[in-house]
């Protein structure tokens, strides 16, 4: 089975946050995110959105496009509309070949707001995964006919938050639905993050290794406390820095023969946390857990 290692900007600048990493530039970026190790990249706030511009860019720094974020509106969209919405973004991806489009549905979502508490996340009920369920197979199924499958991540802030919210999320869903798990927030929501694995493996597309300072979590008020204050305590870190077993992990996606990108993806304050130090911290544990598993890691 073979694996490939990108990451997310996210380290480097925070597009909810521009306080962290704002400054930071997308050369700083993409050279150390190489020098580290990794052979992609996702897109953020910073990244050219015309193809050809994206194209040299990356080349230039010999790394590819491994996926991105779309903030998706289907819960409470039209799905032709949301269809002309994504349209850019999808014909980027398309152009620069990356393996999928990364949904997530922030429709009501409070992930981005710094005053609004954990706690006053959208909740949908049984009743409402039913049209979204639908919806979302429709625009999936669309997407992947166009050149660009969807891989969907559920969020902590977003209305697909927990682990119940995914298995009706799977449950109401066709098989065109992916999913990107991202174990991080899975702990994040107070999810089992292995029984996961087991009950939607088969589902999974992508894979986001983001690990998590149970302590951090675990002292949050999260009646008063949002999401961005996780972000700004320290709720998240890279693999073999936090309290998940990513050989545990690893070895599960193996099990499944999950193959594809682990994308290290760590959102933290660059000034407590050096983006390019912990962007190596992350490649070498990540690299460890995939060798052990018996993954040949593609360079």
């Amino acid at each position: 089975m073979k694996a490939k290692l990108g990451i997310a900007p996210i380290a480097w600048s925070n597009d909810d946050l521009p306080e962290l990493g704002g400054e930071t530039s997308l050369e700083t970026c993409l050279s150390e995110a190489r020098e580290a190790g990794f052979t992609g990249i996702e897109t953020g706030g910073k990244f050219p959105k015309e193809p050809r511009v994206l194209e040299l860019v990356l080349n230039d720094h010999e790394i590819s496009l491994c996926g991105g974020w779309y903030s998706g509106t289907l819960l409470d969209n039209d799905l032709e509309i949301e269809k002309q919405k994504v349209r850019n973004q999808l014909d980027l991806f398309i152009q620069l070949q990356a393996p999928c489009l990364v949904y997530g549905e922030t429709s009501g979502t409070i992930q981005n707001i710094r005053n609004a508490p954990l706690s006053s996340r959208r909740i949908l009920n049984e009743e409402e995964f039913k049209p979204y369920g639908e919806k979302l197979s429709l625009f999936a199924e669309w997407c992947e006919h166009e050149g660009m499958p969807i891989a969907f991540h559920h969020h902590m802030g977003t209305a697909v938050e927990t682990e119940r919210d995914l298995d009706l999320l799977m449950r109401n869903s066709d098989e065109t639905v992916s999913l990107l798990y991202d174990p991080g927030h899975m702990a994040f929501a107070n999810g089992n993050v292995y029984e996961i694995i087991e009950r939607h493996g088969h589902r999974i597309s992508h894979f986001h290794a983001k690990d998590v300072r149970i302590n951090v979590v675990s002292e949050l008020r999260r009646d008063s406390e949002s999401f961005l204050d996780a972000v700004l305590k320290g709720a998240f870190t890279v693999p073999g820095d936090g309290s998940l077993d990513f050989d545990k992990l690893v070895q599960q996606l193996m099990n499944i023969k999950y193959e594809g990108w682990f994308v290290v993806e760590a959102e933290q304050d660059p000034e407590l946390a050096p983006p390019f130090e912990f962007a190596c911290k992350g490649y070498v544990s990540l690299s460890k857990s995939l060798s052990k598993a018996g993954y040949k890691i593609i360079e």
